[in-house]
């Protein structure tokens, strides 16, 4: 492999790790804080995509088109929150699994009924569809770059958020300890509402910005779940940094191994799972 080609391989990679991250983000978030399973998540991620194809065609910009979404998603998140989850946050988790298995069947059928069982294509902006050359038959498209750009200002926001703000502060206190939290007065119900509906935002809008180069397509969301939870489990479950780094590491192992090693490829992830599993039972980091 020549210089050119592994460097085209490794921002693949790392494109392919950001959005992860940005899928696994709001999963680690839901379950480390409010200890929720939701199988889900994919669906919002899809939701996103073909969210992004309705809007750009009816708006005629995929960034506009991303900024209602995103609106749309975080309305979406905090009623589903409200009328839904709030009320399973004590129960077993044979329910939430229950609750959030059946969400995905009635959100498969209500995107067939709206949007119909075709694939889509969404086109990349104008000013964005052109090519870095780099060499004489290689290139790199700037979309990714952006891409790539995008996902990595949205997990500094993520982390400012978390890290830096009172808000930030009310999280990680109820995600510590919720009796302790409700008992200083802090509303932990908002604390949830507001932690869902960021956790549905971030996937929906790895959905819109990635749309334009993985089509939209039914089930589209089963497929990234699987990897969503096992970026979810290396990282350890309630890390948003584990999950930073597990999702780069996914992106590196799964891009490199169907270049150097494709049969094995199928199987690199998970037995990358599998060692750190082994040496590291509750992942990479602690919540």
């Amino acid at each position: 492999m020549d210089f050119a080609n592994f460097l085209i391989q490794l921002l693949n990679s790392l494109q392919y790790g950001l959005l992860l991250f940005m899928l696994a983000a709001g999963l680690t978030l839901i379950f480390g804080i409010m200890g929720v399973v939701n199988l889900a998540h994919g669906s919002f991620y899809m939701l996103g995509a073909y969210l992004a194809w309705f809007l750009a065609s009816q708006l005629g910009s995929l960034v506009l088109a991303i900024i209602v979404g995103t609106l749309i998603a975080v309305v979406l998140g905090w009623l589903l929150e409200w009328l839904l989850f709030r009320h399973f946050y004590h129960r077993d988790h044979l329910d939430q699994v229950l609750l959030t298995f059946g969400l995905i069947y009635i959100f498969e059928e209500m995107r067939s009924i709206f949007w119909g069982d075709d694939v889509h294509a969404v086109q990349v902006p104008e000013m964005l569809n052109w090519s870095i050359p780099l060499t004489d038959n290689l290139s790199y498209p700037v979309y990714r770059l952006v891409m790539s750009a995008v996902c990595i200002a949205l997990a500094l926001g993520l982390y400012l958020l978390i890290s830096r703000t009172r808000l930030g502060m009310k999280i990680r206190a109820g995600a510590f300890n919720r009796e302790m939290t409700e008992a200083l007065g802090i509303n932990i119900r908002l604390i949830h509402g507001v932690v869902f509906a960021l956790g549905v935002a971030l996937a929906a809008i790895a959905g819109m910005i990635a749309s334009p180069i993985a089509s939209v397509y039914p089930g589209m969301g089963s497929s990234v779940l699987i990897m969503c939870f096992v970026v979810v489990v290396i990282g350890g479950i309630g890390s948003v940094r584990g999950a930073m780094v597990a999702a780069l590491l996914v992106g590196l192992v799964d891009t490199f191994g169907k270049v150097l090693v494709p049969q094995i490829a199928g199987m690199a992830v998970y037995m990358l799972m599998a060692v750190v599993l082994l040496y590291k039972p509750e992942g990479l980091f602690k919540q």
